[in-house]
């Protein structure tokens, strides 16, 4: 298992680099040091003095690669590269353009990211697996059928109106809930109830049809017809055997949410008015803080990368014959 793991590690590190090159490309590539000081001074008539006295106060008046008037390994690491990027490696994530420092702000921000997240993906995952396993169970039935088209309708509809149509419909017009607003510890139980809900309801389409997919694709196989011939009960046969061998691909579906459980959901913070590292990040952009945009975006590649080495420990805790590939 060790081997394994040493093996996943070094396929992750190369990809984190190159996803680190890209993103330095991007921004100090199609877009100057030059270009973000005229931004955030207020336009093109900024004399160019202004411009380099910005660029100094944050940082932004070195070289992208090499340094030739360093001296040393000045050279080298008194670079954009080396300050503004590779930093981020050690989880060095810097100062915000306002002066914040952007590793307190995270530290910070995601727990309320979290406290949304968390039971958003369970009782999501646990309602769209009941979901799926119903209709494969009453398969082939107008119950299927129905259960299907719904799906369908439900996956069809942005999912901004789930959102509107929540708080219109259960805040301001059944007044269950806050219609925005977070506090924390127990007090706040009471503003999680509507984006914990509008999170599963949204989906519920997708996901459920995904999984009945899946399940569907068990029921098929020879295993299946031999454990029928055998007499076993259809709920054992779908709770034991077909959910029992959906593991893997029902895996590979949960790494993709891995990374919103840290950096949380822009729209359902931006809405609902939750501090966590969704809205932290819109604001951001809104503010064109470049800083901030480029350590949330190193954050959700390094935890996507750390989604993909969980599940592949997963597959070779369910399934063995993994750990030899």
């Amino acid at each position: 298992m060790i081997a394994y793991l040493t093996r996943r590690l070094l396929y992750a590190l190369p990809i984190l680099l190159g996803v680190n090159l890209l993103t330095f490309a991007l921004f100090f590539g199609i877009s100057s040091p030059d270009d973000m000081a005229r931004i955030h001074l207020g336009g093109k008539r900024v004399t160019a003095e202004a411009v380099e006295r910005w660029k100094v106060q944050h940082g932004y008046d070195l070289p992208n690669f090499y340094n030739a008037a360093g001296e040393g390994t000045d050279k080298v690491t008194q670079t954009l590269f080396v300050q503004k990027s590779l930093k981020l490696f050690a989880l060095d994530f810097g100062a915000a353009d306002d002066g914040r420092d952007i590793g307190r702000e995270i530290g910070k921000r995601m727990w309320p990211s979290l406290v949304v997240a968390l039971p958003t993906f369970f009782l999501g995952l646990a309602a769209y697996l009941a979901t799926a396993l119903f209709l494969v169970f009453f398969r082939n039935t107008a119950i299927d059928t129905v259960g299907v088209i719904l799906l369908v309708a439900l996956m069809s509809i942005s999912g901004l109106f789930y959102v509107i149509g929540g708080q219109v419909l259960l805040a301001k017009w059944w007044q269950w809930a806050p219609i925005s607003g977070y506090a924390p510890g127990f007090s706040g139980l009471q503003f999680l109830l509507l984006p914990v809900l509008i999170g599963v309801v949204s989906g519920i389409g997708d996901s459920s049809r995904f999984y009945r997919a899946l399940f569907l694709e068990e029921a098929g196989r020879d295993y299946v017809r031999t454990a029928h011939a055998k007499g076993l009960s259809p709920f054992r046969i779908l709770f034991r055997h077909i959910l029992g061998n959906a593991a893997i691909p029902i895996l590979t579906g949960v790494v993709v949410v891995i990374p919103r459980l840290f950096l949380g959901s822009l729209i359902l913070e931006s809405f609902f008015g939750i501090p966590g590292l969704g809205s932290y990040t819109i604001d951001a952009i809104q503010a064109q803080d470049f800083a901030i945009v480029r350590a949330m975006v190193f954050l959700g590649s390094l935890l996507y990368i750390i989604g993909l080495i969980l599940t592949d420990l997963s597959y070779a805790w369910v399934d063995p014959r993994v750990r030899l590939q």
